[in-house]
């Protein structure tokens, strides 16, 4: 029946193109169809529309990509459900085509009847939108050291889609593969890791982007769960304990599974005087401290990966012992000693300098003290005229 409509609207088109042609109606030469490329989402719909700025009442006729008539003017030629007239005019001829799929995809004709036919194409690009991604390749728990590799998928996107990994909102870098499977592409992206205990916790997304979601994005995330054995510390309340004073000592376990309970001991052994020290928990209290205390204290955790342990070791100090303040004035009293001790010194030695100049002197005229005249002085002098260049001396 189908076939039969189709072929009755050719031949009226055939007909149509005679009766021109005999009538010959001027101005049909300056005619041509004006129409626009369209991209659409799957299931949604679109809209094929053809115009002629003059028309003298030729026919406007759709046509789909396996040359099908859709419309001959207002008259639908094909039984489709999905296809829809919008406007027929003599110089417009528009449709709808809802729930489109991939195979609606191609090249559309308008043709209008003029001698000769004049057509213009538009393509039709519909768009396929990704599934939301699934992460892959993730047990939990995972142990510490363990390599894993994630693997996020995402099917049916044309064209293919973008898929992005993010640790902690931190983008980075993954591995992709693109495989088409007929219109539609699959996309993978993979992550190799070697975990560690600073991964637990730690939220890893997968994100997808694509052309048909507009300004949003299909995203799926898994949260690493890591097991690791327990590392140890102890915090106290105060820093210098002294004797009669309250000190709290909290055991802070890390690991996961959480080791709980802990265990307290001092110097290897169980814990003194349990009327004045208290174990709530991880917090060991000493209510009121007293030099008996001293002793290393140690807190072990367990969990079924390990165990590990933290000391603390207490000194308990006498308040009454403690050294004072420094005295200024005992200070003050030093300095004025130095600084007069350094004078006498400086004093002695000017006076040792003078009295050792005085003495070379009168060293010099020894021997002319005998003498009965000046000449004879002169000669009996330790040194003569001759060698008086070698007496120099200098001092400045």
């Amino acid at each position: 029946m189908m076939v039969k409509q189709h072929m009755l609207f050719t031949l009226y088109s055939i007909c149509g193109i005679v009766l021109k042609d005999i009538l010959a109606v001027s101005g049909g030469h300056g005619q041509f169809p004006i129409v626009q490329n369209m991209t659409v989402t799957e299931g949604g719909i679109a809209n094929l529309t053809c115009r002629v700025e003059h028309n003298d009442n030729t026919s406007l006729q759709w046509s789909n990509p396996a040359q099908q008539t859709l419309f001959f003017g207002d008259k639908k030629a094909l039984r489709d459900n999905r296809i829809e007239l919008v406007r027929a005019t003599s110089q417009e001829l528009t449709i709808n085509i809802s729930e489109v799929t991939l195979a609606d995809e191609g090249m559309y004709t308008c043709s209008l009847f003029t001698m000769p036919v004049k057509t213009a194409k538009a393509f039709l690009t519909v768009l396929s939108m990704p599934k939301k991604p699934e992460i892959n390749g993730l047990t939990k728990p995972v142990l510490e050291g363990d390599q894993i590799t994630l693997t996020c998928v995402t099917s049916g996107s044309k064209p293919a889609a973008d898929v992005r990994w993010f640790k902690n909102e931190k983008e980075i870098k993954g591995a992709k593969e693109v495989n088409a499977s007929g219109k539609t592409f699959t996309v993978k992206s993979s992550l190799q890791l070697l975990v560690n205990r600073h991964d637990d916790g730690v939220a890893y997304t997968c994100r997808v982007d694509h052309v048909a979601l507009i300004a949003t994005h299909e995203e799926t995330t898994q949260v690493l769960e890591v097991h690791y054995a327990p590392y140890v510390e102890i915090k106290h309340s105060i820093p210098a304990p002294l004797e009669g004073q309250y000190l709290k000592l909290e055991c802070v376990p890390h690991g996961n599974p959480s080791p709980d309970p802990v265990l307290w001991t001092k110097d290897g052994g169980e814990l003194p005087d349990l009327d004045r020290v208290i174990v709530e928990g991880r917090e060991l209290t000493f209510m009121s401290l007293n030099k008996t205390d001293n002793g290393t204290y140690r807190c072990e955790a367990t969990n079924h990966l390990g165990t590990s342990h933290a000391e603390y070791k207490l000194v308990v100090k006498d308040p009454n012992a403690l050294p004072g303040p420094p005295d200024h004035a005992l200070i003050g009293g030093i300095v004025a000693v130095v600084v007069f001790a350094t004078l006498c010194l400086i004093i002695v030695l000017g006076r040792y300098l003078a009295r050792h100049k005085g003495t070379y002197l009168t060293n010099e005229a020894k021997g002319a003290d005998d003498a009965p005249d000046a000449d004879t002085a002169i000669i009996n002098a330790d040194g003569n005229h001759a060698h008086a260049e070698e007496k120099k001396e200098y001092f400045i």
